[in-house]
């Protein structure tokens, strides 16, 4: 295939796979797409050996990074990490480490055995800065923010090394302001999309995006996006290629929670919901027990980013590992409807090119009927 973003980047297809999963960013990208590696998770440290890893396993192929650097979150002018943590952890009311602890009862899930684990990951301009660092040292080709325009001055130090910046945008007001500070290519990220998302439909959402930032910026389709058909859709509507992420959850590369795996592969289209009950910002989620804990009568109401990750991030392996699996949820778009089966990473991307030849074909035929 042959679109702007596939000559920018030297790839055989315009699809970009979004993954925590190093093993999945590296087939991907030796598939013919771009693997992108959420950093979110790891410290500093950890991120340098998975980019290195994926370096010597990657062929030689383009690869991404993406960070979160939001705009607005609790405690922005609250100094270092450290100072951050501390201060942020002290203003967590009791009344709601009371209704975590609560539900955790309920449901049967085990005390702490062990001290709390990372709380504050990179969900802010202090933590995700570490990140950057560590992904400009490496041969990435694409550095994504996930939440909001990029510092201008990251975005002016990843173009220094090479580096194209891409940001994910919900709505046209958002996809400009990226444009504003440099962004080369645009995600724009309909409401379907797993993880945090706006409330516009996809189909709504690329040509209002297409349009506003104009012929001179890429932008990639992303948001119920996991065949051929919708592939289609996405560049039939201005789209330059397709961003992809919840259909690799279920990959035999992924590293998906075994107690998660089997939701997702029997879950409907219908069975996510959009909860601030992970992050404090709008995410779409398996609906499970726990989301509908978070929307109760009983629930104290969520904290701002990043707060209420802050909250929970002791609770999530506690989850992981015990209890009757009733809170299990997983970051998830609708398209979860039709990931009902195992298949490697690169049948995934073979997959998708066929059935979109096959819809391309298709409407060529309606076009050039007699």
């Amino acid at each position: 295939m042959r679109t702007r973003v596939t000559e920018l980047f030297g790839i055989e297809y315009p699809i970009f796979a979004f993954s925590h999963c190093r093993d999945v960013v590296a087939a991907v990208s030796r598939a013919g797409g771009m693997g992108v590696l959420g950093a979110l998770h790891f410290t500093p440290e950890e991120l340098e050996l998975e980019l290195k890893w994926i370096d010597e396993h990657v062929g030689g192929r383009p690869y991404g990074v993406d960070v979160v650097m939001p705009a607005k979150y609790e405690g922005a002018d609250l100094g270092d990490a450290e100072e951050l943590l501390g201060k942020l952890q002290s203003m967590i009311p009791a009344e709601h480490k009371k209704f975590l602890e609560d539900l955790l009862a309920e449901h049967g899930v085990d005390p702490p055995t062990e001290k709390a684990g990372k709380a504050l990951l990179g969900w802010t301009d202090v933590t995700a800065r570490p990140q950057v660092e560590v992904a400009l040292k490496h041969p990435i080709a694409l550095l994504a923010n996930a939440l909001g325009p990029p510092p201008a001055d990251v975005v002016e130090e990843a173009h220094r090394h090479g580096v194209k910046v891409a940001g994910l945008a919900s709505n046209a007001r958002h996809a400009r302001k990226q444009v504003d500070v440099g962004v080369d290519i645009i995600v724009a990220q309909g409401t379907e999309a797993g993880g945090h998302t706006g409330d516009v439909a996809t189909m709504v959402l690329i040509p209002e995006v297409v349009d506003a930032v104009g012929a001179d910026t890429i932008v990639l389709a992303a948001g119920g996006i996991g065949r051929g058909r919708q592939m289609a859709a996405g560049m039939a509507l201005g789209a330059d290629g397709v961003w992809t992420g919840s259909i690799w959850l279920t990959v035999d590369e992924a590293d998906t929670p075994e107690r998660a795996l089997p939701k997702l592969l029997s879950a409907t289209s219908r069975d996510t919901v959009r909860s601030r009950a992970w992050t404090g910002k709008p995410a779409r989620f398996l609906k499970t027990a726990w989301t509908e804990a978070w929307e109760s009568e009983k629930s104290p109401g969520y904290l701002p980013m990043p707060m209420q990750f802050m909250l929970i991030a002791d609770a999530l392996p506690r989850i992981a590992r015990s209890g009757d699996g009733e809170l299990v949820t997983f970051p998830v778009g609708q398209i979860v409807g039709s990931m009902n089966q195992v298949k490697p990473a690169a049948q995934v991307v073979y997959d998708l090119i066929e059935e979109y030849v096959e819809a391309i074909d298709r409407l060529n035929t309606i076009t050039t009927a007699d």
